[in-house]
Formats: structure tokens, sequence, C-alpha cells
């Protein structure tokens, strides 16, 4: 069964970085499209970025673009978002999520199969 594990989150004035990394077991690594989606109080969950299995091809949310990075390295089992310039209203539960079948980054970003627990980002203004 896969397993997620996210770690990385924390509290960040805004301007700040972090960069958040979900640790992947279960299944071969690499036969998985891996993304990050946020949840905060109030608001829909929502993918912020999607990464296909060899890194070819991405997806960001319109806030994020230029400012977030998605990353994965299959050596490692290990999807990154690295998060520059962040902003109070990026602030919530980034969960990693992971999905075997071959969609489009548009299908991805309404949702994904598997899904971690959740790491916690909190932006002070």
């Amino acid at each position: 069964q896969v397993q997620l594990q996210e770690s990385g989150g924390g509290l960040v004035q805004a301007g700040g970085s972090l960069r958040l990394s979900c640790a992947f077991s279960g299944r071969p690594f690499s036969h998985y499209a891996m993304g990050w989606f946020r949840q905060a109080p109030g608001v829909d969950r929502h993918a912020v970025a999607i990464i296909n299995w060899n890194g070819g091809s991405t997806y960001y949310a319109d806030s994020v673009k230029d400012r977030f990075t998605i990353s994965r390295d299959n050596a490692k089992s290990t999807a990154y978002l690295q998060m520059n310039n962040l902003r109070p209203e990026d602030a919530g539960v980034y969960y990693c999520t992971a999905d075997p079948v071959a969609r489009t980054m548009t299908e991805f970003s309404h949702g994904m199969d598997y899904w971690g627990k959740g790491t916690l980002v909190t932006v002070s203004a």
C-alpha cells in the first residue's frame, strides 16, 4: 500500500522560504505522479503543484507560479515543494498526493488517489 509522509512545515515570516518533503513508500515511486494540495480554513482544498512521473511535466496554481517549485528525486522516492516569498495566504495544511494513473495535469489538479496526513504551514505577516 502506498504511504506518504510529509515533513518540513512550520512557522515562517512573510517573504521567507520553506521546503516541504514527501517520503513515498510501498510501490515503485517512478510509477506515480506526485502533487501538493493545500487546505486552508474556510477554503476548499486545492492543488498547488503537481509533477509527472519523470519530472517532465508540471502544474502550478496561478497563485504560486514563479514562487513555488515542485521536484522529485526518483532515486530517493521523495517529492519536494520549494516555497519562496511566502505570503500569509499561502498558509494551510499541505498534503502530499500520488496517483499511478496516466492523466493530464489538469485532471490531477481535481484530485489524486493517495494522500498523506498533511503538514502545517503558518505564515506570519
